[in-house]
């Protein structure tokens, strides 16, 4: 299969509201593909549409050759799904609930090797109700692995996480792709877009006004921000040119026998590029 989702003119409105104008996208199978854009973009309602969950009201979407709003059981076996936030058994164990949420899929993983997947082995016999929030999100992620889906998707997965918990998320991530498993993530946080995403697309008042790798993305705006301090004015230039820039301030600084003081050479990030795309959209 080229691609594992397939959207054209993909439509939503709620009453006179419309939140999706006609989107296009093409998700290649065992891609990482990232979903962002402000609250209120249309993010969930796609997420949601391609899960078969909110039927569309114009346009195509085809999710592993099949057409979500017509989904089957058959369909609901091959996808796995981490929500923002979820309900469980609190008073069963980790294992038991893997075991339990095995059942329901003809061919699912060995509940032990997904523990270990998500990093709780230390956790397998403790209540859920008395894991953190941190491993509350290991145990969601768990539990949409534990069907070997085909596709997985992961909405704001390391919402909460500390920053090592977050680190540990990417490389189960990651881990994930090598086993040539396709992922839609949405986040909010740019730093793990650019991370984990081969390809991304930024949303708007639900239009996509972006696609393509973060690499290419940036590769596009070529701007360098250079700051420094002059007495207690602090000085920022944008340019193109950062090597003959720096080398100007530099030997003016030498000559007249002083310092730039806090000097800062900073490339742009996706975040810079996100900010100033949805700008009008926040």
């Amino acid at each position: 299969m080229e691609h594992a989702i397939e959207i054209r003119g993909l439509r939503k409105s709620y009453g006179r509201r419309e939140v999706l104008h006609g989107l296009d996208l093409n998700v290649p199978a065992g891609e990482v593909f990232a979903l962002l854009g402000p609250n209120g973009a249309g993010k969930t309602t796609t997420v949601e549409i391609l899960e078969g969950y909110r039927e569309r009201d114009g346009g195509e979407a085809r999710v592993l050759g099949v057409d979500p709003g017509r989904a089957t059981s058959d369909f609901r076996a091959r996808i796995g799904i981490v929500l923002q936030s979820s309900a469980v058994y609190p008073t069963l164990s980790v294992g038991e609930l893997l075991e339990l949420f095995a059942g329901y899929y003809p061919s699912p993983r060995e509940p032990g090797e997904v523990v270990r997947l998500v990093g709780l082995e230390e956790k397998r016999d403790a209540r859920v109700r008395t894991l953190s929030g941190g491993q509350l999100r290991r145990l969601d992620l768990g539990l949409a692995l534990v069907g070997d889906p085909e596709l997985v998707f992961l909405d704001e997965p390391t919402t909460g996480f500390d920053p090592a918990a977050r680190r540990r998320a990417w490389e189960t991530i990651r881990g994930l792709r090598a086993l040539g498993k396709t992922i839609l993530l949405t986040t909010h946080y740019m730093e793990e877009a650019q991370a984990l995403a081969d390809r991304l697309a930024i949303l708007r008042d639900g239009r996509i006004v972006a696609t393509g790798s973060p690499r290419d993305l940036l590769d596009g705006h070529t701007t360098v921000e250079i700051r420094y301090r002059s007495g207690v004015e602090e000085v920022v230039l944008e340019t193109e040119e950062p090597t003959r820039v720096l080398h100007e301030l530099t030997a003016d600084a030498l000559a007249a026998g002083r310092e730039l003081d806090s000097l800062q050479v900073r490339r742009r990030t996706l975040e810079d590029l996100y900010l100033e795309l949805t700008r009008d959209g926040e």
